[in-house]
Protein backbone atom coordinates (compact mmCIF):
# COMPACT_ATOMS: atom_id res chain seq x y z
CA UNK A 1 0.00 0.00 0.00
CA UNK A 2 1.07 3.37 -0.93
CA UNK A 3 -0.12 6.57 -1.61
CA UNK A 4 1.14 9.78 -4.01
CA UNK A 5 1.70 12.84 -2.25
CA UNK A 6 2.68 16.56 -3.08
CA UNK A 7 5.41 18.41 -1.57
CA UNK A 8 4.67 22.14 -1.41
CA UNK A 9 7.20 22.99 1.06
CA UNK A 10 10.13 22.26 3.23
CA UNK A 11 8.65 23.57 6.28
CA UNK A 12 6.78 20.91 7.86
CA UNK A 13 9.39 17.98 9.04
CA UNK A 14 7.58 15.28 7.42
CA UNK A 15 8.32 17.08 4.41
CA UNK A 16 11.95 17.99 4.86
CA UNK A 17 12.20 14.06 5.71
CA UNK A 18 10.57 13.18 2.45
CA UNK A 19 12.91 15.78 0.33
CA UNK A 20 15.83 13.50 1.72
CA UNK A 21 14.98 10.40 0.78
CA UNK A 22 14.00 12.06 -2.78
CA UNK A 23 17.63 13.07 -2.61
CA UNK A 24 19.04 9.47 -1.73
CA UNK A 25 16.87 8.05 -4.50
CA UNK A 26 17.85 10.65 -6.86
CA UNK A 27 21.26 9.93 -6.36
CA UNK A 28 21.08 5.70 -6.63
CA UNK A 29 19.26 6.00 -10.13
CA UNK A 30 20.38 9.52 -11.90
CA UNK A 31 24.22 9.10 -10.46
CA UNK A 32 25.52 11.06 -13.50
CA UNK A 33 23.02 14.07 -13.57
CA UNK A 34 23.71 17.22 -12.13
CA UNK A 35 23.04 16.90 -8.04
CA UNK A 36 22.14 20.60 -8.38
CA UNK A 37 18.81 19.81 -9.72
CA UNK A 38 18.31 17.90 -6.59
CA UNK A 39 19.67 19.13 -3.77
CA UNK A 40 17.97 22.55 -4.33
CA UNK A 41 14.47 21.23 -4.45
CA UNK A 42 13.89 22.78 -1.32
CA UNK A 43 14.63 26.29 -2.75
CA UNK A 44 12.63 25.60 -5.63
CA UNK A 45 9.86 25.11 -3.47
CA UNK A 46 10.56 28.22 -1.29
CA UNK A 47 10.99 30.33 -4.95
CA UNK A 48 8.91 27.99 -7.71
CA UNK A 49 9.76 30.05 -10.86
CA UNK A 50 13.44 29.28 -10.68
CA UNK A 51 14.72 29.01 -13.70
CA UNK A 52 11.34 30.55 -15.30
CA UNK A 53 10.01 26.83 -14.12
CA UNK A 54 7.14 26.60 -11.07
CA UNK A 55 8.09 23.24 -9.62
CA UNK A 56 6.25 20.50 -8.75
CA UNK A 57 7.50 17.50 -6.26
CA UNK A 58 5.29 14.24 -5.94
CA UNK A 59 6.50 11.75 -3.60
CA UNK A 60 5.06 7.78 -3.14
CA UNK A 61 4.72 6.42 -0.13
CA UNK A 62 3.85 3.53 2.42
CA UNK A 63 1.92 3.72 5.49
CA UNK A 64 4.86 4.65 7.71
CA UNK A 65 5.50 7.77 5.34
CA UNK A 66 8.83 5.93 3.74
CA UNK A 67 9.75 7.52 0.17
CA UNK A 68 8.89 4.67 -2.49
CA UNK A 69 9.77 6.88 -5.70
CA UNK A 70 9.21 10.43 -6.83
CA UNK A 71 8.58 12.51 -9.78
CA UNK A 72 9.44 16.25 -10.57
CA UNK A 73 7.49 18.32 -12.53
CA UNK A 74 8.22 21.89 -14.18
CA UNK A 75 5.52 24.32 -15.16
CA UNK A 76 5.50 26.72 -17.43
CA UNK A 77 1.94 28.44 -16.69
CA UNK A 78 2.38 31.14 -20.15
CA UNK A 79 3.00 28.89 -22.17
CA UNK A 80 0.92 26.10 -20.95
CA UNK A 81 2.78 22.87 -20.89
CA UNK A 82 4.68 20.74 -18.10
CA UNK A 83 7.86 19.08 -18.50
CA UNK A 84 8.65 15.60 -16.40
CA UNK A 85 12.19 16.30 -15.53
CA UNK A 86 12.05 12.73 -13.45
CA UNK A 87 10.64 9.89 -12.31
CA UNK A 88 12.03 7.11 -10.45
CA UNK A 89 11.18 4.43 -7.99
CA UNK A 90 13.61 3.02 -5.59
CA UNK A 91 16.14 0.54 -6.63
CA UNK A 92 14.61 -2.58 -5.25
CA UNK A 93 11.08 -0.95 -6.09
CA UNK A 94 10.86 -0.96 -9.84
CA UNK A 95 8.13 -2.88 -11.38
CA UNK A 96 5.76 -2.44 -8.62
CA UNK A 97 3.64 0.20 -9.82
CA UNK A 98 5.20 2.79 -8.13
CA UNK A 99 6.13 4.58 -11.52
CA UNK A 100 2.82 4.12 -13.04
CA UNK A 101 0.74 5.61 -9.93
CA UNK A 102 3.49 8.58 -9.76
CA UNK A 103 2.90 9.50 -13.88
CA UNK A 104 -1.01 9.06 -13.61
CA UNK A 105 -1.36 11.15 -10.80
CA UNK A 106 1.03 14.26 -12.33
CA UNK A 107 -1.11 13.61 -15.49
CA UNK A 108 -4.14 14.33 -13.79
CA UNK A 109 -2.80 17.66 -11.99
CA UNK A 110 -1.30 18.40 -15.49
CA UNK A 111 -4.84 18.27 -17.30
CA UNK A 112 -6.31 20.55 -13.84
CA UNK A 113 -3.37 22.99 -14.47
CA UNK A 114 -4.71 23.55 -18.01
CA UNK A 115 -1.79 23.02 -19.70
CA UNK A 116 -1.53 21.76 -23.22
CA UNK A 117 0.70 18.98 -23.00
CA UNK A 118 3.04 16.82 -21.13
CA UNK A 119 6.25 16.75 -22.55
CA UNK A 120 9.68 14.54 -21.28
CA UNK A 121 13.06 12.92 -22.42
CA UNK A 122 13.23 9.70 -23.22
CA UNK A 123 16.43 7.45 -24.10
CA UNK A 124 16.37 5.85 -27.68
CA UNK A 125 15.26 2.20 -28.45
CA UNK A 126 16.62 2.05 -32.00
CA UNK A 127 20.07 0.43 -32.49
CA UNK A 128 21.87 3.26 -34.44
CA UNK A 129 20.86 5.28 -32.10
CA UNK A 130 21.79 3.71 -28.35
CA UNK A 131 24.86 0.89 -29.10
CA UNK A 132 24.30 -1.05 -25.55
CA UNK A 133 21.52 -3.77 -26.37
CA UNK A 134 20.39 -3.79 -22.04
CA UNK A 135 20.34 -0.09 -22.27
CA UNK A 136 18.52 0.05 -25.17
CA UNK A 137 16.35 -2.89 -23.84
CA UNK A 138 15.72 -0.28 -20.50
CA UNK A 139 15.02 2.22 -22.97
CA UNK A 140 12.25 0.26 -24.81
CA UNK A 141 10.70 -0.98 -21.43
CA UNK A 142 10.08 3.00 -21.33
CA UNK A 143 9.01 4.45 -24.64
CA UNK A 144 6.33 1.26 -24.59
CA UNK A 145 5.17 2.30 -20.96
CA UNK A 146 4.67 5.47 -22.28
CA UNK A 147 3.11 4.81 -25.66
CA UNK A 148 0.14 2.82 -23.84
CA UNK A 149 -0.61 6.79 -22.34
CA UNK A 150 -0.48 7.73 -25.82
CA UNK A 151 3.00 9.72 -25.50
CA UNK A 152 5.50 9.22 -28.29
CA UNK A 153 8.95 10.67 -29.69
CA UNK A 154 8.96 13.21 -31.67
CA UNK A 155 10.60 13.10 -34.94
CA UNK A 156 11.75 14.48 -38.41
CA UNK A 157 13.62 16.97 -36.17
CA UNK A 158 17.06 18.01 -34.87
CA UNK A 159 16.26 17.48 -30.84
CA UNK A 160 18.59 15.05 -30.51
CA UNK A 161 21.42 17.14 -32.33
CA UNK A 162 24.48 16.62 -29.95
CA UNK A 163 25.79 19.91 -28.14
CA UNK A 164 28.82 21.26 -28.57
CA UNK A 165 31.85 19.50 -27.33
CA UNK A 166 29.14 16.50 -26.25
CA UNK A 167 28.91 12.55 -27.57
CA UNK A 168 26.46 11.59 -30.29
CA UNK A 169 25.47 7.99 -29.06
CA UNK A 170 22.05 7.60 -26.87
CA UNK A 171 20.74 10.89 -27.01
CA UNK A 172 17.00 11.38 -25.55
CA UNK A 173 14.25 11.99 -27.74
CA UNK A 174 11.87 14.74 -26.55
CA UNK A 175 8.39 13.06 -25.95
CA UNK A 176 4.79 14.26 -26.25
CA UNK A 177 1.70 13.18 -24.56
CA UNK A 178 -1.31 15.17 -25.56
CA UNK A 179 -3.57 14.31 -22.50
CA UNK A 180 -5.86 12.31 -24.13
CA UNK A 181 -6.97 15.38 -26.08
CA UNK A 182 -6.06 13.82 -29.56
CA UNK A 183 -4.94 16.96 -31.01
CA UNK A 184 -1.67 17.20 -32.78
CA UNK A 185 0.97 19.02 -31.98
CA UNK A 186 1.30 22.49 -33.58
CA UNK A 187 4.29 23.67 -34.46
CA UNK A 188 4.48 26.66 -32.97
CA UNK A 189 3.17 25.80 -29.75
CA UNK A 190 6.26 22.88 -30.19
CA UNK A 191 8.96 25.76 -30.82
CA UNK A 192 7.99 27.54 -28.08
CA UNK A 193 8.22 24.91 -25.98
CA UNK A 194 11.63 23.52 -27.34
CA UNK A 195 13.18 27.24 -26.48
CA UNK A 196 12.18 27.60 -23.29
CA UNK A 197 13.37 24.04 -22.63
CA UNK A 198 16.76 24.51 -23.97
CA UNK A 199 17.31 28.00 -22.82
CA UNK A 200 16.26 27.66 -19.00
CA UNK A 201 16.93 23.97 -18.38
CA UNK A 202 19.77 23.24 -20.46
CA UNK A 203 21.30 27.01 -20.47
CA UNK A 204 24.48 26.27 -19.61
CA UNK A 205 24.50 23.80 -22.06
CA UNK A 206 23.09 24.83 -25.24
CA UNK A 207 24.53 28.61 -26.49
CA UNK A 208 22.18 30.51 -28.79
CA UNK A 209 23.21 29.05 -32.25
CA UNK A 210 22.80 25.76 -31.09
CA UNK A 211 19.24 26.76 -30.16
CA UNK A 212 18.46 28.31 -33.23
CA UNK A 213 19.89 25.97 -35.57
CA UNK A 214 17.15 22.88 -33.06
CA UNK A 215 14.25 25.33 -33.47
CA UNK A 216 14.65 25.76 -37.43
CA UNK A 217 14.47 21.98 -38.03
CA UNK A 218 10.86 21.96 -37.04
CA UNK A 219 9.50 22.01 -40.32
CA UNK A 220 6.08 20.75 -40.30
CA UNK A 221 3.10 21.62 -38.98
CA UNK A 222 1.83 19.77 -37.27
CA UNK A 223 5.11 18.32 -35.69
CA UNK A 224 5.60 14.51 -36.39
CA UNK A 225 4.97 11.94 -34.12
CA UNK A 226 6.92 8.92 -34.19
CA UNK A 227 4.25 5.91 -35.38
CA UNK A 228 3.25 3.83 -32.57
CA UNK A 229 5.22 0.75 -31.96
CA UNK A 230 4.53 -1.23 -28.96
CA UNK A 231 0.98 -0.78 -28.82
CA UNK A 232 -1.64 -1.21 -31.79
CA UNK A 233 -3.65 2.72 -31.49
CA UNK A 234 -2.43 6.07 -31.39
CA UNK A 235 -5.60 7.23 -29.26
CA UNK A 236 -4.24 8.44 -25.51
CA UNK A 237 -5.34 7.52 -22.72
CA UNK A 238 -7.59 10.50 -20.67
CA UNK A 239 -6.35 11.01 -17.61
CA UNK A 240 -9.08 10.52 -14.94
CA UNK A 241 -8.41 14.03 -13.09
CA UNK A 242 -10.53 12.97 -9.67
CA UNK A 243 -9.79 9.63 -9.54
CA UNK A 244 -5.87 9.56 -8.70
CA UNK A 245 -5.38 13.13 -7.52
CA UNK A 246 -4.72 13.13 -3.53
CA UNK A 247 -8.10 14.44 -2.15
CA UNK A 248 -9.33 16.87 0.82
CA UNK A 249 -8.42 14.51 3.67
CA UNK A 250 -12.12 14.44 5.49
CA UNK A 251 -13.25 13.92 9.42
CA UNK A 252 -16.65 13.81 10.41
CA UNK A 253 -17.58 13.46 13.64
CA UNK A 254 -19.32 10.28 14.28
CA UNK A 255 -21.56 11.49 17.08
CA UNK A 256 -22.48 14.65 16.27
CA UNK A 257 -26.58 13.31 15.50
CA UNK A 258 -26.77 12.68 19.14
CA UNK A 259 -26.83 16.58 19.77
CA UNK A 260 -30.40 16.87 18.55
CA UNK A 261 -32.15 19.57 19.98
CA UNK A 262 -35.76 19.36 18.85
CA UNK A 263 -37.12 22.76 19.67
CA UNK A 264 -39.18 24.93 17.42
CA UNK A 265 -36.66 27.43 15.46
CA UNK A 266 -32.73 25.37 16.66
CA UNK A 267 -31.44 25.33 13.09
CA UNK A 268 -28.22 23.90 14.03
CA UNK A 269 -29.83 20.41 13.55
CA UNK A 270 -27.97 16.97 12.37
CA UNK A 271 -28.92 17.57 8.52
CA UNK A 272 -26.80 19.94 8.09
CA UNK A 273 -23.64 17.51 8.11
CA UNK A 274 -25.65 14.95 5.74
CA UNK A 275 -26.50 17.73 3.37
CA UNK A 276 -22.32 19.13 3.11
CA UNK A 277 -21.17 14.94 3.49
CA UNK A 278 -23.15 13.53 0.48
CA UNK A 279 -22.21 16.71 -1.68
CA UNK A 280 -19.11 16.62 -1.03
CA UNK A 281 -18.52 12.43 -1.73
CA UNK A 282 -20.84 12.36 -4.57
CA UNK A 283 -18.20 15.21 -6.34
CA UNK A 284 -14.97 12.91 -5.20
CA UNK A 285 -13.85 15.81 -3.76
CA UNK A 286 -12.69 14.04 -0.29
CA UNK A 287 -11.01 11.13 1.50
CA UNK A 288 -13.45 10.42 4.39
CA UNK A 289 -10.82 8.87 7.26
CA UNK A 290 -11.46 7.83 10.70
CA UNK A 291 -10.92 9.84 14.13
CA UNK A 292 -9.59 8.59 17.03
CA UNK A 293 -10.20 9.80 20.80
CA UNK A 294 -7.99 12.43 21.89
CA UNK A 295 -6.95 13.58 25.51
CA UNK A 296 -9.10 16.19 27.35
CA UNK A 297 -5.69 18.45 27.54
CA UNK A 298 -6.08 19.96 24.11
CA UNK A 299 -9.26 21.78 25.01
CA UNK A 300 -7.83 22.45 28.35
CA UNK A 301 -5.28 24.04 26.40
CA UNK A 302 -7.92 26.80 25.14
CA UNK A 303 -11.06 26.79 27.57
CA UNK A 304 -10.80 27.16 31.35
CA UNK A 305 -10.69 24.39 33.73
CA UNK A 306 -13.86 25.52 35.21
CA UNK A 307 -16.06 25.95 32.04
CA UNK A 308 -14.90 22.35 30.74
CA UNK A 309 -15.81 20.80 34.27
CA UNK A 310 -19.07 22.49 34.44
CA UNK A 311 -20.44 21.30 30.87
CA UNK A 312 -19.03 18.31 32.00
CA UNK A 313 -21.22 17.56 34.66
CA UNK A 314 -24.42 19.59 33.74
CA UNK A 315 -24.46 17.62 30.81
CA UNK A 316 -24.35 14.46 32.78
CA UNK A 317 -26.90 15.58 35.27
CA UNK A 318 -29.34 16.52 32.88
CA UNK A 319 -32.23 14.07 32.00
CA UNK A 320 -32.51 12.60 28.66
CA UNK A 321 -34.42 14.28 25.78
CA UNK A 322 -34.21 17.66 28.32
CA UNK A 323 -32.42 20.86 27.28
CA UNK A 324 -31.88 23.86 29.84
CA UNK A 325 -31.57 27.26 29.01
CA UNK A 326 -30.04 29.78 30.72
CA UNK A 327 -32.72 32.15 32.25
CA UNK A 328 -30.62 34.09 34.87
CA UNK A 329 -27.53 35.53 34.62
CA UNK A 330 -25.23 36.48 37.60
CA UNK A 331 -23.04 39.09 36.12
CA UNK A 332 -23.94 41.68 39.20
CA UNK A 333 -20.96 39.28 41.83
CA UNK A 334 -19.15 37.46 39.46
CA UNK A 335 -17.26 36.20 42.32
CA UNK A 336 -20.39 34.51 43.81
CA UNK A 337 -21.39 31.73 41.45
CA UNK A 338 -24.40 30.08 42.05
CA UNK A 339 -24.56 26.58 43.05
CA UNK A 340 -27.65 24.83 41.24
CA UNK A 341 -26.11 24.02 37.75
CA UNK A 342 -29.26 24.74 35.77
CA UNK A 343 -28.60 28.31 37.53
CA UNK A 344 -25.31 28.14 36.88
CA UNK A 345 -26.12 27.98 33.07
CA UNK A 346 -26.15 31.69 33.04
CA UNK A 347 -22.93 32.22 33.85
CA UNK A 348 -20.89 30.87 31.30
CA UNK A 349 -23.27 31.00 28.63
CA UNK A 350 -23.43 34.30 26.54
CA UNK A 351 -27.15 33.95 25.44
CA UNK A 352 -30.38 32.11 25.93
CA UNK A 353 -30.62 29.72 22.98
CA UNK A 354 -27.80 27.14 23.59
CA UNK A 355 -29.08 24.27 25.94
CA UNK A 356 -27.50 22.15 28.14
CA UNK A 357 -27.90 18.70 27.40
CA UNK A 358 -27.42 14.93 28.01
CA UNK A 359 -25.47 14.74 25.04
CA UNK A 360 -23.79 18.13 24.87
CA UNK A 361 -20.54 17.43 25.96
CA UNK A 362 -20.04 14.26 24.13
CA UNK A 363 -20.96 15.73 21.38
CA UNK A 364 -18.84 18.56 21.40
CA UNK A 365 -16.04 16.53 22.83
CA UNK A 366 -16.07 14.50 19.31
CA UNK A 367 -15.98 17.52 17.36
CA UNK A 368 -12.66 18.54 18.73
CA UNK A 369 -11.54 15.02 18.33
CA UNK A 370 -12.04 15.62 14.44
CA UNK A 371 -10.33 18.98 14.51
CA UNK A 372 -7.27 17.29 15.87
CA UNK A 373 -7.68 14.36 13.41
CA UNK A 374 -7.48 16.96 10.78
CA UNK A 375 -4.46 18.72 12.41
CA UNK A 376 -2.51 16.21 12.78
CA UNK A 377 -3.27 14.61 8.39
CA UNK A 378 -1.98 18.76 8.13
CA UNK A 379 1.51 17.88 10.19
CA UNK A 380 1.67 14.04 7.70
CA UNK A 381 1.81 16.11 4.99
CA UNK A 382 -2.08 16.78 3.71
CA UNK A 383 -2.52 19.84 1.59
CA UNK A 384 -5.70 20.35 3.28
CA UNK A 385 -8.15 18.67 5.31
CA UNK A 386 -11.31 19.35 6.44
CA UNK A 387 -13.34 18.49 10.08
CA UNK A 388 -17.00 18.63 9.65
CA UNK A 389 -18.34 18.61 12.58
CA UNK A 390 -21.45 19.56 14.60
CA UNK A 391 -21.68 21.54 16.92
CA UNK A 392 -19.85 24.49 15.67
CA UNK A 393 -16.92 26.12 18.09
CA UNK A 394 -15.91 29.59 17.28
CA UNK A 395 -18.57 31.12 20.00
CA UNK A 396 -16.86 29.47 22.68
CA UNK A 397 -14.54 31.84 24.60
CA UNK A 398 -11.75 30.46 26.75
CA UNK A 399 -14.37 30.48 29.93
CA UNK A 400 -17.73 30.70 28.09
CA UNK A 401 -20.10 28.73 25.83
CA UNK A 402 -22.75 29.67 23.23
CA UNK A 403 -23.61 30.45 19.92
CA UNK A 404 -24.52 26.83 19.29
CA UNK A 405 -20.69 26.35 20.53
CA UNK A 406 -18.97 24.66 23.53
CA UNK A 407 -15.43 23.85 23.10
CA UNK A 408 -13.54 26.50 19.92
CA UNK A 409 -12.75 23.69 17.16
CA UNK A 410 -10.61 25.93 15.51
CA UNK A 411 -8.58 27.26 18.30
CA UNK A 412 -8.01 23.80 19.94
CA UNK A 413 -6.72 22.85 16.58
CA UNK A 414 -4.85 26.31 15.66
CA UNK A 415 -2.91 26.31 19.49
CA UNK A 416 -2.25 22.27 18.63
CA UNK A 417 -0.68 23.60 15.34
CA UNK A 418 1.05 26.44 16.62
CA UNK A 419 3.87 24.30 18.49
CA UNK A 420 5.30 24.07 15.39
CA UNK A 421 4.93 27.65 13.91
CA UNK A 422 2.89 30.43 13.73
CA UNK A 423 -0.72 30.22 12.77
CA UNK A 424 -2.83 32.23 11.36
CA UNK A 425 -7.13 31.66 11.74
CA UNK A 426 -9.28 33.37 8.74
CA UNK A 427 -12.54 33.43 9.75
CA UNK A 428 -15.29 33.91 7.06
CA UNK A 429 -18.55 32.72 9.07
CA UNK A 430 -21.05 35.34 8.99
CA UNK A 431 -21.10 36.00 12.82
CA UNK A 432 -17.68 37.51 14.66
CA UNK A 433 -15.12 34.67 15.92
CA UNK A 434 -15.87 35.81 19.27
CA UNK A 435 -14.27 32.53 20.55
CA UNK A 436 -11.14 33.00 18.77
CA UNK A 437 -10.50 36.87 19.68
CA UNK A 438 -10.84 35.95 23.70
CA UNK A 439 -8.92 32.83 23.31
CA UNK A 440 -5.70 34.41 21.66
CA UNK A 441 -5.72 38.62 22.02
CA UNK A 442 -2.63 38.42 24.43
CA UNK A 443 -0.75 36.20 22.03
CA UNK A 444 1.67 37.05 18.59
CA UNK A 445 2.28 33.55 17.20
CA UNK A 446 -1.82 33.17 16.53
CA UNK A 447 -3.15 36.06 14.03
CA UNK A 448 -7.06 36.18 13.92
CA UNK A 449 -8.76 37.46 11.08
CA UNK A 450 -12.76 37.38 11.26
CA UNK A 451 -15.11 38.57 8.27
CA UNK A 452 -18.66 39.13 9.59
CA UNK A 453 -21.89 41.29 9.79
CA UNK A 454 -21.27 44.42 12.32
CA UNK A 455 -21.59 43.71 15.70
CA UNK A 456 -23.97 46.70 15.62
CA UNK A 457 -26.80 44.48 14.40
CA UNK A 458 -25.10 40.72 14.19
CA UNK A 459 -24.67 38.11 17.15
CA UNK A 460 -22.99 37.88 19.17
CA UNK A 461 -23.37 41.98 19.12
CA UNK A 462 -21.18 42.79 22.04
CA UNK A 463 -17.38 41.80 20.01
CA UNK A 464 -16.09 41.92 16.88
CA UNK A 465 -15.39 45.90 16.53
CA UNK A 466 -12.99 46.87 14.39
CA UNK A 467 -11.27 48.45 17.14
CA UNK A 468 -10.28 45.41 19.11
CA UNK A 469 -6.76 44.69 17.95
CA UNK A 470 -5.07 42.74 20.87
CA UNK A 471 -3.32 43.48 23.86
CA UNK A 472 0.17 43.23 25.18
CA UNK A 473 2.30 41.23 22.78
CA UNK A 474 -0.71 40.05 21.34
CA UNK A 475 -1.43 43.95 19.94
CA UNK A 476 -2.35 44.27 16.39
CA UNK A 477 -2.31 40.32 15.76
CA UNK A 478 -6.39 40.53 16.25
CA UNK A 479 -8.16 41.81 13.12
CA UNK A 480 -11.92 42.58 12.72
CA UNK A 481 -13.62 43.23 9.78
CA UNK A 482 -17.21 44.04 10.49
CA UNK A 483 -19.49 44.57 7.33
CA UNK A 484 -23.09 46.47 6.45
CA UNK A 485 -26.16 44.19 6.47
CA UNK A 486 -26.25 44.41 2.95
CA UNK A 487 -23.20 43.92 0.49
CA UNK A 488 -21.96 42.53 -2.69
CA UNK A 489 -20.11 39.80 -3.62
CA UNK A 490 -17.56 41.86 -5.31
CA UNK A 491 -17.27 44.16 -2.32
CA UNK A 492 -17.00 40.94 0.37
CA UNK A 493 -13.95 39.58 -2.20
CA UNK A 494 -12.20 42.96 -1.21
CA UNK A 495 -12.52 42.71 1.58
CA UNK A 496 -11.25 39.04 1.51
CA UNK A 497 -8.11 39.88 -0.45
CA UNK A 498 -7.42 42.54 1.86
CA UNK A 499 -7.58 39.97 4.63
CA UNK A 500 -5.17 37.38 2.79
CA UNK A 501 -2.84 40.26 2.13
CA UNK A 502 -2.88 40.42 5.89
CA UNK A 503 -2.09 37.03 6.22
CA UNK A 504 1.11 36.86 3.86
CA UNK A 505 2.10 39.93 6.13
CA UNK A 506 2.07 37.36 8.65
CA UNK A 507 3.69 34.54 7.09
CA UNK A 508 2.37 31.23 9.08
CA UNK A 509 3.29 27.99 8.99
CA UNK A 510 -0.46 26.93 8.47
CA UNK A 511 -3.85 28.75 8.00
CA UNK A 512 -7.03 27.39 10.06
CA UNK A 513 -10.45 28.91 8.29
CA UNK A 514 -12.98 28.74 10.29
CA UNK A 515 -15.42 28.08 7.51
CA UNK A 516 -19.18 29.32 7.93
CA UNK A 517 -21.82 29.00 4.86
CA UNK A 518 -24.27 31.78 6.67
CA UNK A 519 -23.27 34.14 4.40
CA UNK A 520 -24.86 32.30 1.94
CA UNK A 521 -28.08 34.04 0.13
CA UNK A 522 -31.49 32.93 2.04
CA UNK A 523 -29.39 31.66 5.28
CA UNK A 524 -32.00 32.33 8.43
CA UNK A 525 -28.90 33.65 10.73
CA UNK A 526 -27.44 36.14 8.25
CA UNK A 527 -28.36 38.79 5.61
CA UNK A 528 -26.17 38.31 2.57
CA UNK A 529 -26.46 36.68 -0.57
CA UNK A 530 -23.33 34.51 -1.29
CA UNK A 531 -24.00 32.25 -4.54
CA UNK A 532 -22.49 29.11 -5.09
CA UNK A 533 -20.18 30.76 -7.56
CA UNK A 534 -19.17 33.08 -5.36
CA UNK A 535 -18.28 30.72 -2.29
CA UNK A 536 -16.45 28.78 -5.23
CA UNK A 537 -14.39 32.15 -6.26
CA UNK A 538 -14.53 32.81 -2.40
CA UNK A 539 -12.74 29.18 -2.00
CA UNK A 540 -10.28 29.74 -4.93
CA UNK A 541 -8.72 33.16 -3.07
CA UNK A 542 -8.20 31.15 0.33
CA UNK A 543 -6.72 28.20 -1.49
CA UNK A 544 -4.19 30.32 -3.20
CA UNK A 545 -2.43 31.25 -0.53
CA UNK A 546 0.11 28.53 -0.36
CA UNK A 547 0.04 27.30 3.47
CA UNK A 548 -1.31 24.05 4.04
CA UNK A 549 -5.23 24.61 5.40
CA UNK A 550 -6.86 23.16 8.06
CA UNK A 551 -11.15 23.64 7.40
CA UNK A 552 -13.52 23.46 10.67
CA UNK A 553 -16.92 23.64 9.65
CA UNK A 554 -18.90 26.50 11.43
CA UNK A 555 -22.40 27.78 10.29
CA UNK A 556 -24.86 27.55 7.60
CA UNK A 557 -28.16 26.83 8.11
CA UNK A 558 -30.01 26.57 4.88
CA UNK A 559 -29.94 23.32 4.17
CA UNK A 560 -31.35 23.01 0.88
CA UNK A 561 -28.34 25.00 -0.54
CA UNK A 562 -25.42 24.07 2.09
CA UNK A 563 -24.04 21.10 0.39
CA UNK A 564 -23.85 22.93 -3.09
CA UNK A 565 -22.21 26.23 -1.27
CA UNK A 566 -19.89 23.66 0.52
CA UNK A 567 -18.79 21.94 -2.93
CA UNK A 568 -18.58 24.83 -4.91
CA UNK A 569 -15.83 26.46 -2.03
CA UNK A 570 -13.86 23.30 -1.83
CA UNK A 571 -13.98 22.69 -5.69
CA UNK A 572 -12.47 26.64 -5.29
CA UNK A 573 -10.45 25.72 -2.89
CA UNK A 574 -8.48 22.90 -4.66
CA UNK A 575 -8.47 24.93 -7.73
CA UNK A 576 -6.11 27.52 -6.13
CA UNK A 577 -3.96 24.84 -4.63
CA UNK A 578 -3.12 23.85 -7.52
CA UNK A 579 -2.16 27.06 -8.68
CA UNK A 580 0.37 27.38 -6.04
Amino acid sequence: MFRIRRIYDNILPINRVALQEVTRIFVEQFPSAPKDDVERLPESLQNPFRKRFRTIVYVAENTKHQVLGFAIVLHEPELHFCYLDYIAAGRQLTGRGIGAALYERLRDDVVSLRAEGLFFECLPDDVHRCADADTRRQNAARLKFYEAYGARPIVDTDYELPVPGGSDDCLPHLVYDDLGKAKPLRIAFAKRVVQAILERKYAELCPPDYVHTVLGSFRDDPVHLREPRYTSQKQSRAPTVCGSSERIAMFVSDRHDIHHVKERGYVEAPVRIKAIQSELEAARLVEPLRVKEYPIKHILAVHSNKLVDYLRRACESTPANKSVYPYVFPIRNATRPPKELSVLAGYYCIDTFTPINNNAFPAARRAVDCAMAAADAILSGRRVAYALVRPPGHHAERASYGGFCYFNNAAVAAHYLSQHGKVAILDIDYHHGNGQQDIFYCRPDVLTISIHGDPEFAYPYFTGFADETGEGMGAGYNVNLPLPETITPERYRQILAKAIELIAEFNPQFLVVALGLDPAKGDPTGTWSLSPKDFERNGQMIGAVGYPLLVIQEGGYRTRTLGTNTKSFFSGLLDGIKKT
